[in-house]
């Protein structure tokens, strides 16, 4: 649950609801309160009436009459009676006083108010009556009780109105997830998309279609790829010139080494011509590695794997294989025996021999190679993957190479959206660890 309001999904998802939700809830008591203020004004104008016809009436009687019309006005909800005083205090009905000086005339004196009518078994404590003083046309004053003609409503049982409450959320619960899960969908592809341009510059540009913004945002991210692709490219092509151009000049001046009187210097400049010519098909290695062309397709990893320690020992290195995962993973076939041959070849190089295990890990497959050598100090563990940086210094053949093997095995492993990191362990030697997915 957590992990879903942390997404934008969630978020948009609880803004939404919480907006919507607010102005659901904003609108209705509003139109609750228009609705009561209609009522309210529709029974004083209705009050009006019934008292209007009263003291018409009233004024129309004798004053030996007026008493039996009062007392048949009880059977209409209104308790009459004729007397000299006024009401008592209550809180002013203005909208009853404004109607019946309106009907009556301005020149009668008018007092209504709101008071709580007595407590009998047809009206609730909080029932409301409305208590009206006038005078009469003689001056006499009408003292009314108005009795609202049946109880107030009740209101609603609490089990319906939670179930309205449980019905506008389940309406409103899966109307924001749909509009999320719609809104976050180009943002989501478009992620995904990333995440494979860093495995595959290769991959098939994305659809430009859906909303303006949407294909903008498309647009803009297949022309960057063919950009970087066109940057590698060139890159890879200018690197590769250069190394079939310096070919014929480093051998001629090989030859001319060969003419070197004094040995010893002959030897060290042969040794010197190598190394650069190694540094150069090493560079060039490198940046194949980061723009390899060469398919993704299902590949049984434990045949790979077996196959690059076989091939280990029969050239004669010290190299065990243990372990077995049974599963298929996306790769590029040459590519990944290329990353596995520069693991093994640096733990024989550096550390004597090289121990292999597989196993798997739920959805991912973990191959680990330990050596017998020192280790190499904790502050130091990412920064051998830098290119051509060496713990040794020399260039020679015998103790190393030019230190860019293991960047080339990560580069190839993060391509195929793995990690490979370095650990020293705990009982000697240095432990990598190569991480794939299988998925």
């Amino acid at each position: 649950m957590k992990a879903f309001f942390g997404s934008m999904v969630g978020r948009v998802f609880l803004i939404l609801v919480g907006g919507i939700f607010a102005s659901g809830t904003l609108t209705f008591f509003l139109a609750d309160s228009a609705r009561r203020a209609d009522i309210s004004h529709i029974r004083s104008l209705h009050t009006a009436e019934r008292v209007e016809q009263l003291v018409l009436m009233l004024d129309a009687a004798p004053r030996e009459a007026r008493g039996p019309v009062a007392a048949a006005a009880s059977r209409n909800g209104i308790v009459a009676e004729i007397s000299g005083a006024g009401i008592g205090e209550g809180e002013p009905d203005i909208e009853l006083t404004s109607a019946l000086l309106q009907r009556l005339g301005e020149d009668r004196h008018i007092v209504s108010q709101k008071t709580a009518c007595a407590t009998t078994p047809q009206y609730r404590q909080q029932a409301v009556c409305r208590t009206v003083s006038l005078s009469l046309r003689d001056g006499t004053f009408l003292h009314l009780v108005l009795q609202p003609r049946r109880p107030p409503p009740a209101t609603p049982p609490k089990s319906r109105l939670l179930l309205y409450i449980f019905f506008l959320a389940t309406c409103l619960g899966l109307l924001a997830y749909a509009v999320a899960r719609m809104s976050i969908q180009p943002l989501r592809q478009l992620a995904q998309a990333a995440t494979e341009l860093g495995r595959n510059i290769e991959r098939p540009p994305l659809a430009e279609c859906g909303p303006t913004e949407v294909r903008h945002a498309a647009s803009a991210f297949n022309t960057m790829q063919a950009r970087i692709r066109r940057h590698i490219q060139e890159r890879t092509q200018m690197l590769a010139a250069i190394t079939h151009d310096l070919q014929t000049p480093l051998t001629r001046i090989r030859l001319r080494f060969e003419k070197v009187q004094d040995k010893e210097l002959q030897a060290r400049l042969v040794e010197d011509l190598s190394a650069v010519q190694t540094m150069i098909k090493d560079g060039l290695d490198l940046a194949r590695s980061m723009n390899s062309e060469e398919p993704m397709r299902r590949t049984d990893f434990d045949s790979i794997l077996d196959s690059v320690c076989a091939d280990a020992v029969e050239a004669g290195q010290d190299v065990t294989l243990s372990g077995l995962t049974g599963v298929s993973i996306a790769a590029q076939p040459n590519a990944m025996r290329r990353c596995l041959t520069n693991l093994i070849d640096n733990a024989v190089k550096y550390g004597g021999y090289a121990r292999v295990s597989v196993s798997r890990d739920k959805n991912k497959v973990i191959v680990q190679v330990r050596d017998g050598g020192p280790g190499i100090p904790e502050d130091m563990l990412e920064t051998v993957f830098d290119p051509f940086f060496r713990l040794e210094v020399s260039r020679s053949r015998d103790t190393g190479g030019t230190g860019i093997g293991i960047t080339i095995a990560r580069n190839i492993a993060e391509k195929h959206g793995g990690t490979l990191y370095l650990r020293n362990h705990p009982d000697g030697g240095l432990m990598a660890t190569l991480e794939l997915p299988i998925g």
